[in-house]
């Protein structure tokens, strides 16, 4: 699904292309001159028009078409971000485009775990999948990845990161890690595998003569509604008294997934989120029905959980009174829409921004859990998971 409304936690900040941010539309792809540079209208964008041919047919090196395009498309793209404080609009370029996709589809050659939070030094680390190559190595989440191949990764791109990280499948890449942000660089060598994300997983554990299921929930690609929906019903079949729906980490995805998702905790017809678009007006997307006849639901969240993550959570709330607890999560209140482009890339423009069913819109502020708990799996324990179950035992002897 390339034209898709997203809330992908995937950041590119582009490069300012300095004479190049009007562009010369005859070096840009078509959607991206229709919707930047043709309603411009005025001396501005005749200046930019000649500035740039001039550039094309006198410069004193043949210029690299493809590369002015990328950077013209940057500068725009870096414009608005600063103008608007627009933390999610992007441009991929054709391989940042098609590594997206590989994300969507939830398979992609790597090793095995998601990012979270941009740091000073590097990139947090986000969820860890089981059996990876990033498991194995004993990474976890909170670790901070602060070189890859060597070099140091702070201040650079999300999307610089990431894709420097994934790779072909069979080839090495050297990561180096700060266990959980402090002490000394370790360096680790991995070799990338074909990655299948595990989008939903849960287990059934006994406590206190109650039986607690945990669902970890990763993230919003195709499918994975229906694959939390088989998560729900085993835990259910497995005697659970209560279920933690975890989605620590979970950075969101595909809109679509994220009303199917709600409609196996929500009856039929309820207003999830609704959408206000300058361009595109005000939707409201309601769940769709199958709801599922579930025990007690608490949810578990932390600052990567983002977008439909957020949504999902926030109607949970609203609908089920079930508690969130963790931190606050992260706010992207904003929805994009990615965009084909005739180079192969995409552009993914933020087009509007989400309300939850109560009226509150997400952007910049996030969720503030009802029970507040730090992470402390440094600490060699998931203190949020285990007060967590707590948060969930009482709502079941109520």
């Amino acid at each position: 699904m390339r034209r898709a409304i997203t809330g992908v936690l995937i950041g590119i900040v582009g490069l300012i292309a300095g004479i190049f941010l009007g562009a010369n539309s005859s070096w840009m792809p078509e959607p991206v001159r229709s919707a930047l540079i043709e309603p411009i209208a005025g001396e501005n964008s005749v200046v930019t028009e000649q500035a740039a041919d001039l550039i094309e047919s006198r410069y004193f090196r043949e210029p690299d078409l493809a590369r002015l395009d990328d950077a013209s498309i940057r500068g725009m793209v870096e414009e608005l971000r600063e103008r608007y404080r627009d933390r999610f609009t992007h441009y991929f370029d054709p391989k940042q485009a098609a590594a997206f996709d590989e994300v969507l589809s939830g398979t992609f050659s790597g090793v095995g775990m998601t990012v979270g939070d941009l740091r000073a030094e590097g990139l947090s680390v986000g969820l860890v999948f089981r059996g990876s190559p990033a498991d194995r190595a004993g990474l976890e989440p909170g670790d901070v990845i602060v070189s890859v191949d060597g070099e140091a990764i702070g201040g650079d791109p999300v999307d610089s990161v990431v894709s420097r990280i994934k790779g072909p499948e069979g080839t090495e890449v050297e990561l180096g890690i700060r266990i959980q942000g402090r002490g000394r660089k370790k360096d680790f060598t991995l070799s990338r595998e074909e990655i299948r994300v595990p989008v939903a997983a849960g287990r059934v554990v006994s406590r206190d003569d109650l039986e607690l299921g945990h669902i970890r929930f990763s993230s919003f690609s195709e499918g994975s509604g229906f694959a939390l929906r088989r998560a729900l019903r085993r835990v259910v079949d497995e005697g659970a008294d209560g279920i933690v729906l975890d989605l620590r980490g979970n950075g969101g995805g595909l809109l679509p997934e994220a009303i199917i998702a709600t409609s196996n905790f929500v009856v039929r017809d309820e207003l999830v989120v609704e959408t206000r678009s300058r361009t595109e007006g005000e939707m409201q997307y309601r769940t769709v029905g199958g709801r599922l006849d579930l025990p007690p639901v608490v949810v578990l969240m932390d600052r990567s959980t983002a977008s439909a993550a957020e949504i999902l959570a926030a109607a949970l709330r609203f609908y089920l009174d079930a508690p969130l607890v963790g931190i606050r999560s992260f706010g992207k209140g904003l929805f994009q829409q990615v965009i084909p482009l005739t180079n192969g890339g995409s552009l993914d423009l933020s087009v509007g921004e989400f309300v939850t069913a109560s009226g509150q819109s997400l952007a910049g502020g996030g969720l503030d859990p009802d029970v507040v708990v730090r992470d402390s799996r440094a600490e060699g324990s998931d203190r949020q998971l285990q007060r967590a179950f707590g948060v969930l035992a009482g709502r079941i002897e109520q």
